[in-house]
């Protein structure tokens, strides 16, 4: 495994309760950011089997099982499994990177990276782009959403020692600008079909980027 991905795996399972306990689920976020879930559902319901990677806790993933969507969780933190499976006892989850999905080609109607794919080096990011496109069936859908970096910047990296509550990180968040994000998923073979950039919050600093794309069918 990755040097920087045995980090995620470690930190995150360091913090998985508090994360759980803090992170709001879908129902709590603002409008706009559930109106573009919400088309997502829409999109992928009833459609197949939906990939919910990174999927923490497993709230997102319960949302859209809540709304008709057939979805699977992968998240590389095992603690993180644990909790969604307690949680969401109906949903099937695994242990897994997106870096290797371990699923056949053309397999997924939908992958949802809500949030999940931020602290993955700028380098590593085209690998795991085609593997979201290596998965999708012709038609399937992505929908990516996280922080980005401010439209038209060179993006910025932040090192983490510590969060949610001063609990021990180790690992990196980069904020690409929307722009960069759009041109690897099209160098990936998808076709990106809206992209939504939301101002920071009041008192906030950073700009939220949702991306829906689709494999080409032909």
């Amino acid at each position: 495994m990755s040097g920087f991905l045995e980090a995620l795996r470690t930190s995150y399972d360091t913090v998985a309760d508090v994360y759980a306990e803090t992170v709001p689920a879908p129902e709590g976020l603002d409008a706009l950011s559930r109106a573009v879930l919400d088309a997502f559902v829409e999109e992928t319901a009833g459609a197949g089997v939906v990939a919910d990677v990174g999927c923490g806790p497993g709230k997102v993933a319960g949302y859209l099982a809540a709304r008709g969507v057939r979805v699977v969780g992968v998240d590389l933190s095992a603690r993180m499994v644990e909790i969604a499976r307690r949680t969401q006892p109906h949903l099937p989850f695994a242990v897994g990177s997106m870096t290797a999905l371990g699923l056949r080609d053309g397999a997924l109607a939908g992958v949802l990276a809500y949030y999940s794919t931020h602290h993955t080096p700028p380098e590593h990011l085209p690998a795991v782009y085609r593997e979201f496109h290596r998965v999708l069936a012709p038609g399937g859908r992505l929908m990516l959403a996280g922080w980005v970096g401010a439209p038209g910047s060179e993006g910025e990296r932040r090192r983490h020692t510590e969060a949610y509550g001063g609990l021990p990180v180790s690992y990196e968040s980069h904020y690409l600008p929307p722009e960069r994000i759009t041109r690897l998923l099209q160098a990936a073979g998808l076709r990106v079909t809206a992209t939504l950039v939301q101002e920071p919050d009041e008192g906030a600093k950073r700009f939220y980027g949702t991306f829906l794309a689709v494999r080409p069918r032909s």
